[in-house]
């Protein structure tokens, strides 16, 4: 009775007991493919800290056998208690005896499924010659090691792994390290694999499938290996040139080689996430690893490249030097995200990708803007919080922390710093803080206690800046898209030039308010013309976007800032910089929608990729809310924003040019597709008629990999007059052997203006057509005016929503239905909805999207204030043409 009242005191607990440490798994599965089962032992070499009648550790949906402790004087000892807790996913052993200090094995012989939910050991399907068969896969990040064999399932209790599996002897076996050895013994073949160095049991990985496998070796001796579907091993040499290019690039960042034999890298047909670094076999989808020129947009290279550099930079920064908790995962996120967009520029500095990096910094200035965000160090008290972690607050805004960072120390001096924190901490486990000793150490610049504003509490500042004289004001207080200043206060590195990027000023903004005395940066009398201070008057804060924060100008210097944009005195990153403040001014009605628009007639002529892309981004945004404010308006906006872009589209036309860059083919896709989304008539003129030269013969040149989006959105959203082009399109996907392709439908099928046709897409993306991991492509393109809709449609099918698919891939239901609404009515019906229904795994993410309503629902009103100077405002642009 005492026995089993011990061992309720493990129930409920977020973390293991520390009475014994692994130090070595010698692990062996033996994979049944036909029943989707396995079977395995384990012996986990321990050792015991302290006296004690229990061992605790991770199991969760597997059967335990047997399960036995060998000592170090080698006694076998058997539990008398074997207590698997299904709420916790924890196995208790008790035994009758204490468990002295020392060295000792405890053996354990399980089995499980082969789940269906892309998590733990799990089953996923493949084509060959025609016949569907199954394969496994492994994803342990963050808990799911515990799903296929029991083990000490938290990052900081890293131990050395030595596989052996057991599968049909037609297929291959992959894991962390090469082959040993290989037995077949009819048709079954036992591999035995390499004994790992340290790591922790999330980086742990399998893949048992028919592969082909294309490999290069490394300066440094190192094999690379990429495993694709049968049949597409030249899809997947662009990915194995990047990755042999990364190993290089972090190898010489770190000056520390990549510690492993070998790193293989396999596109497998489902998956959860883009990609996931386990140590020595990155595992991806099949989209994010698989290239070819005549299919593959130049967005899909581009997003290949940073995902594959991403994954391996992870071989360093997470599975070498390790985060010690949940709570520090933007440590391994955040720098990987960072470090991919370093790694990418030296590969393809045409590509301008710091530009690019922008957009990263933009989706964590977004989301940080909520009430219901979260600091970057989150605090994950229990395991499965982790979850809702993976988001734009630990990777995009960890990631532009970071880049802040390395701007104000300078290149080389962080460069140093980081190989010196590899170096300390390798093998082993790291906090926040341990970085920032590391930083201050060798920077001399207390770099925890400026850091800590940015890292320990959520939000970021707006920064007031006004001009008096020769003195600017600075002020900053919590930006929040609410309306709202919260009482955050930062460390702010502040840079800014005046009239030139030949006269620069930075300082730390470290109080509330500080007022700077600018006299010598102004221009002198010489340089003044006939205005006040001439056309060298501008004054610019946060260069090139290097700082987390947006600013406000004072009306003077924002007049002045319009002036310097319009005679081209701005670099690119200034100039989108301006633009996304003012529309995030704008959302938090903080600045008229009027003043937005006047803004953006500026950006008229502008040719750069980013800029476009980022006027392309308001205009959707900006059309969503006046759709609800001003109905009336909606088509003069339209009209507006397909004026704006009409000059890119004339320079850029829909075939590339030989030796054309690839921005050129990026701007060309959203363009287009933004104009076709704007029902441009001319736009779905070309397209359908392009789209029928595709239905026609499948490898035209007619239609690029580029524009197929453009032409699939004008068919649908022309759909609602006609099926044919519908049922065509579903015809593309169901012929369509590439993944891109399937991609390419799914993205845009749901653009449609018919609520009869929508339902039937939102139907078939949650049919056996179309694999779970893919609903991320379908929901973001349903149609404004679907929204209402797809909430209907989502309430109706919400039990079976629930039932098959994971939390993850239910949170953008969550994001991709809900947060386009912009009432309050909507957002307490959305709330009314989901009180009972409500689960761990998405409620944050609920929180925020119903926040996002409201935000929406307060600019409704304010634009409707506006109605009067809007509709005179948007009558002069449409005039301009």
């Amino acid at each position: 009775m005492d026995q089993k009242q011990n061992i309720e005191q493990f129930k409920g607990q977020p973390r293991l007991p520390k009475f014994a440490i692994p130090k070595r798994y010698d692990l062996y599965l033996k994979l049944d493919l036909s029943a989707c089962t396995f079977s395995g032992l384990v012996h986990i070499n321990l050792s015991i800290v302290e006296t004690t009648k229990f061992i605790v550790l991770n199991a969760c949906e597997l059967v335990v056998h047997q399960v036995f402790f060998t000592t170090s004087l080698n006694h076998r000892i058997t539990p008398c208690d074997v207590v698997l807790n299904g709420n916790d996913e924890i196995l208790m052993l008790g035994f009758e005896q204490v468990l002295g200090t020392g060295e000792g094995v405890l053996s354990i012989e399980f089995s499980g499924a082969l789940n269906e939910q892309l998590k733990g050991l799990y089953k996923c399907t493949y084509v060959d010659k025609g016949v569907r068969k199954n394969m496994a896969v492994t994803q342990f990040e963050a808990l799911q090691a515990r799903l296929c064999f029991p083990c000490w399932d938290e990052p900081a209790l890293k131990a050395t792994f030595k596989i052996t599996l057991d599968l049909p002897s037609e297929l291959i076996a992959l894991s962390n390290m090469p082959i040993n050895d290989e037995k077949i013994n009819g048709n079954v073949k036992t591999v035995y694999f390499e004994e790992s160095p340290k790591m922790s049991t999330y980086l742990v990985a399998i893949a048992v499938g028919l592969f082909d496998h294309i490999e290069e070796t490394t300066a440094d001796g190192i094999k690379v290996g990429v495993y694709c579907p049968v049949g597409k091993s030249d899809e997947g040499k662009f990915a194995l040139e990047v990755a042999v290019k990364s190993l290089d690039i972090f190898t010489r960042y770190f000056s520390m080689p990549y510690p492993l034999p070998k790193l293989d890298m396999v596109a497998v047909p489902e998956f959860f996430g883009g990609g996931m670094e386990n140590y020595g076999l990155i595992i991806y989808r099949e989209n994010e690893m698989l290239y070819t020129d005549s299919r593959s947009t130049a967005a899909r290279k581009q997003r290949l490249t940073i995902v594959v550099a991403h994954e391996v930079a992870h071989q360093w920064f997470g599975n070498l030097v390790t985060m010690e908790w949940w709570t520090h995962l933007w440590l391994n996120e955040g720098f990987a995200t960072w470090i991919s967009y370093m790694a990418t520029d030296i590969m393809f500095p045409e590509w301008k990708i710091w530009t690019q990096f922008l957009q990263e910094i933009n989706g964590g200035l977004r989301l940080d803007a909520q009430e219901k965000s979260h600091p970057i160090e989150m605090e994950i008290q229990h395991g499965h919080e982790v979850d809702e972690a993976f988001d734009a607050i630990g990777y995009k805004k960890g990631s532009a922390v970071i880049r802040m960072l390395q701007e104000y120390i300078g290149d080389e001096t962080f460069q140093k710093s980081l190989s010196f924190y590899i170096r300390r901490y390798a093998w082993s486990n790291a906090r926040t803080e341990d970085l920032w000793s590391v930083l201050s150490e060798v920077t001399g610049i207390q770099v925890n206690s400026m850091m800590d504003s940015w890292t320990k509490q959520k939000g970021y500042p707006v920064i007031s800046v006004k001009s008096k004289d020769h003195i600017l004001e600075f002020e900053q207080s919590q930006f929040l898209l609410s309306g709202f200043h919260g009482d955050g206060q930062w460390i702010v590195p502040i840079t800014l030039c005046f009239g030139s990027y030949d006269r620069i000023k930075s300082f730390l903004l470290e109080s509330k308010s500080e007022n700077l005395d600018a006299s010598e940066l102004f221009p002198t009398s010489d340089e003044k013309n006939e205005d006040e201070y001439g056309e060298a008057s501008w004054i610019k804060v946060n260069i090139g976007q290097s700082g987390f924060y947006r600013v406000k100008y004072g009306d003077e210097l924002d007049a002045r800032l319009r002036k310097a944009i319009k005679k081209g005195f701005l670099s690119v990153t200034d100039k989108y910089g301006i633009l996304d403040d003012r529309y995030a001014l704008c959302v938090a009605c903080e600045q008229s929608l009027s003043s937005l628009l006047l803004l953006m007639d500026v950006y008229r002529k502008e040719s750069d990729y980013i800029i476009l892309s980022k006027v392309i981004d308001v205009c959707y945004n900006v059309l969503e809310v006046l759709r609800d404010a001003i109905p009336e308006l909606t088509n003069a906006l339209k009209e507006n924003f397909i004026n704006i872009l009409l000059c890119s589209a004339k320079k850029l036309g829909w075939e590339s040019t030989p030796g054309e860059s690839h921005l050129t083919g990026l701007m060309r896709g959203e363009v287009f597709m933004a104009l076709a989304a704007f029902d441009h008539a001319k736009t779905h003129e070309q397209a359908m008629h392009r789209f029928q030269s595709f239905l026609d013969d499948r490898s035209t040149e007619f239609l690029s990999p580029d524009t197929k989006r453009t032409a699939y959105i004008a068919v649908m959203r022309n759909a609602n007059t006609s099926r044919d082009g519908f049922e065509s399109l579903l015809k593309v996907y169901r012929d369509a052997d590439a993944v891109q392709e399937k991609e390419h439908v799914l993205r845009t099928m749901a653009s449609t203006p018919s609520p009869d046709i929508l339902v039937e897409v939102l139907n078939f993306f949650i049919s056996k057509e179309v694999r779970d991991q893919d609903i991320v492509y379908g929901l973001p393109g349903i149609s404004l005016e679907g929204h209402e809709i797809a909430w209907l449609w989502m309430k109706e099918n919400w039990n079976f929503i629930i039932n098959k698919y994971n939390g993850g891939l239910l949170t953008h239901f969550i994001r991709d239905i809900i947060s386009p609404f912009c009432s309050n009515e909507k957002a307490d019906e959305v709330e009314e909805f989901f009180e009972s229904r409500v689960t761990s795994s998405f409620a944050m993410n609920l929180k925020q999207s119903i926040e996002q309503v409201r935000i929406k629902a307060r600019l409704v009103e304010s634009i409707k204030q506006e109605r009067q100077p809007l509709q005179d405002l948007l009558k002069q642009l449409v005039c301009k043409g």
